[in-house]
């Protein structure tokens, strides 16, 4: 059963159309009606119940349909709009089609009008349904191979990575990647950058050739003060004291 929302600044019209047409019988609920495309728009907006078609008048005081129908639009809402109108109202209603607007339907609203663009239009609500998971389980696919690129870019650039260049790597903006990261991951691009960076510092200690100093600027620090603090705050002791307790006599 798909949610409907009637809009029609006259109470009267909107009862008479709440009960002339057997919705349930095509598969609709009215979840709710408005007397103008502002308290509409907030009734969308609270998601509850979801709305999934808005059948509106176009000429209403406040905010008409056609701003209804432009608002549901910038938002991205999924809700299909159709407009219920008079006959001198359809050039007017022309200029809507941009914002998706589905259908128009003339008043007074005929009985099999009302059948033939509700009956055609669950058709198409339950084939997107249908279509929905696929999408879902696709866009996931993508977000997770994006993450294990961006994953495998620190690994192997954790000396000089950067969110920005990460970023650029996969062409997304740097503020929406930080944001997908976080999602994905539960951890900050920069947590997951020093938890790289003190991985490869704790093996290179292993390897007595070189120096603290030198593994510093390896991963990436210029200032030495700066790595042993943050080595130091990472594994709870300084990169001098984890290597003496190599040496260390059991």
């Amino acid at each position: 059963m798909y949610n409907l929302l009637l809009v029609d600044d006259e109470a009267d019209a909107r009862e008479a159309l709440s009960n002339y047409f057997p919705w349930n019988e095509v598969g609709f609920r009215i979840a709710g009606q408005a007397g103008n495309g502002k308290e509409a728009l907030e009734f969308l907006l609270k998601n509850d119940p979801p709305i999934d078609v808005i059948l509106t008048d176009i000429k209403m005081p406040v905010m008409s349909g056609i701003e209804l129908a432009e608002a549901v639009y910038e938002r991205k809402h999924d809700a299909q709009v159709i407009f219920l109108s008079s006959y001198r109202e359809f050039e007017y209603a022309q200029k809507a089609l941009k914002y998706r607007v589905k259908n128009y339907i003339v008043k007074p609203a005929k009985y099999q009008m009302l059948l033939d663009v509700f009956g055609h239009l669950r058709v198409e609500l339950e084939e997107q349904r249908r279509e929905r998971p696929a999408r879902d389980d696709e866009g996931a696919s993508e977000e997770g191979l994006l993450i294990a690129r961006i994953k495998a870019y620190v690994r192997s650039e954790y000396r000089d990575a950067t969110l920005d260049h990460a970023a650029q790597q996969v062409h997304l903006n740097a503020n929406y990647l930080s944001f997908l990261f976080k999602q994905k991951t539960g951890q900050n691009f920069s947590d997951y950058l020093i938890r790289v960076k003190m991985e490869v510092a704790l093996k290179l200690l292993r390897d007595m050739r070189y120096k603290t100093y030198e593994i510093s600027e390896m991963v990436g620090y210029a200032n030495a003060k700066n790595f042993t603090r943050t080595f130091k705050s990472f594994y709870g002791k300084t990169p001098s004291e984890y290597r003496n307790g190599l040496h260390a006599t059991p």
